[in-house]
């Protein structure tokens, strides 16, 4: 049945279209298919079924040829509405941009040169900066729980793979826009290491902490994206040289040391049930033959606002124009978000960046003595769709705003790559996750660590109980 094929993993149907078990026509009529029974999750903002149709197609004319163009060839995938796609539109999941791209953002080419066929645009938080109450194509709806939300900014993204409406998904990640989907949603989330992947074509929030990655169901599904778009682009001048290593699959963790950064779990800053999942998937990590210790990083409790104020403030100049000129296209919280990060003196920022540096010297003098740290990549399962901003004092804008990424924070601040893995459920059923960081360009000590744990576990194996909406 169709949906017994969209439930697959990428890697497991990427092995099926390889073998023609199944054609690239096929697996797409499924995934369009199921993307307009459950449209009312709001993950998609652009289903272009014509396009995919027409690549699937070709894929299919290639194989009988005995063609393949890479690893994706013939696989639906989905991207983030921030990232450009030749031929579809492209609104930054706001109301002040709409028009047609003429050419793919550089991480699109490289899935559609691997063979991928691309299934549209998905849905995100305003302009990728987060927090937002209306959302103009739908508010993204958490399918594990249809009241709760699905995460800020790759929003869209994370509903569309954990609800099987593409294969994979590419999203962006700030400080912490992959990996907060993706732990709200049940999900692998790659932030690869700045300057990993190339940003061409990519609508930018802060320049020096925006990433483009994966998102997935499992863990090898991850690597395999992650080779795919990895790698050198003239168009972007901050990528890396560096060649893409081939992840070697090794599920054995003899001599890999693993630090819990102690301040994540500690003084409220993660609820009894995600500590306790946490603590379980390090025993699962221990027998796996991994050392696990405890790590610390001072700063912590502080991540969220040393990133999100550093990254509001580039988002504000980087809107100032539209500022000026449609401020009220913004939704409210975005644009009282805007303009008070815009008041931000010179003496804060730079005050900020010295924060930043000191944060990153603490995070890599941890992983000098750990291959891998590890926190929840969520704090607590999701919470409820808000219907207002809840910005009623500075505590409620300390904990919106700073509190619950401070999680993620320490690694877009360092630059090094972080990966949320899922570890468990809440007793309401929600899913909880677990991040894991390491040096930069360690991406396959991430895959290594992550697959260990999902040989071993079947929480990536479970799907949310989606039913048909009443006639």
């Amino acid at each position: 049945m169709p949906d017994d094929l969209t439930l697959r993993s990428a890697t497991e149907l990427a092995g099926m279209l390889a073998s023609r078990d199944v054609s690239p026509v096929e697996l797409t009529e499924a995934f369009l298919a199921r993307a307009k029974r459950f449209a009312r999750l709001n993950a998609y903002i652009t289903l272009d079924e014509e396009g995919a149709l027409r690549a699937a197609r070709e894929a299919e004319a290639e194989l009988a040829r005995g063609g393949g163009r890479g690893p994706l060839h013939g696989l639906p995938v989905a991207v983030k509405d921030q990232f450009d796609a030749k031929g579809v539109r492209t609104t930054l999941g706001g109301n002040i941009v709409d028009y047609v791209a003429e050419e793919d953002a550089t991480a699109v080419a490289r899935l559609r040169s691997a063979g991928a066929v691309l299934l549209g645009k998905l849905n995100l938080s305003e302009y990728a900066l987060g927090g937002n109450v209306q959302h103009p194509f739908g508010v993204p709806r958490n399918p594990w729980d249809e009241t709760r939300q699905a995460g800020q900014s790759s929003s869209g993204s994370g509903v569309a793979v954990a609800a099987s409406l593409c294969a994979a998904a590419l999203g962006g990640d700030t400080a912490g826009s992959i990996r907060g989907p993706a732990g709200w949603c049940g999900i692998v989330g790659l932030r690869p290491t700045w300057g990993a992947v190339s940003r061409h074509g990519a609508f930018p929030m802060a320049w020096f902490m925006d990433t483009i990655g994966p998102m997935t169901k499992t863990v090898d599904d991850a690597a395999m994206l992650h080779q795919v778009i990895a790698g050198s682009d003239p168009k972007d001048p901050y990528t890396s040289k560096r060649p893409v290593a081939p992840f070697e699959p090794n599920d054995d963790l003899q001599g890999m040391r693993i630090g819990v950064v102690r301040e994540s779990v500690e003084n409220g800053m993660a609820s009894p049930e995600a500590a306790a999942a946490l603590d379980a998937a390090m025993g699962v990590l221990t027998d796996a033959g991994a050392s696990v210790g405890d790590a610390s990083l001072p700063l912590f409790e502080r991540g969220g606002l040393i990133a999100n104020t550093l990254s509001d403030v580039e988002a504000a100049h980087t809107h100032r124009k539209w500022l000026r000129e449609r401020a009220a296209d913004y939704d409210f919280a975005t644009r009282r978000r805007l303009m008070a990060a815009s008041l931000v003196p010179g003496a804060v920022y730079a005050k900020l960046l010295r924060f930043r540096s000191l944060m990153r010297r603490h995070v890599m003098r941890e992983l000098g003595r750990f291959d891998v740290l590890v926190t929840p990549a969520q704090p607590a399962g999701a919470p409820p769709i808000p219907t207002e901003t809840g910005l009623t004092s500075k505590e409620a804008v300390m904990a919106q705003f700073f509190g619950i990424r401070s999680h993620r924070s320490p690694f877009n601040l360092s630059g090094v790559p972080a990966m949320a893995v899922p570890c468990g459920f809440t007793e309401g059923g929600l899913p909880l996750s677990a991040q894991l960081a390491a040096r930069p360009f360690a991406e396959n000590t991430l895959f290594r660590v992550g697959r260990a744990y999902q040989s071993r576990v079947d929480w990536h194996e479970r799907r949310p109980p989606l039913e048909e909406a009443a006639a």
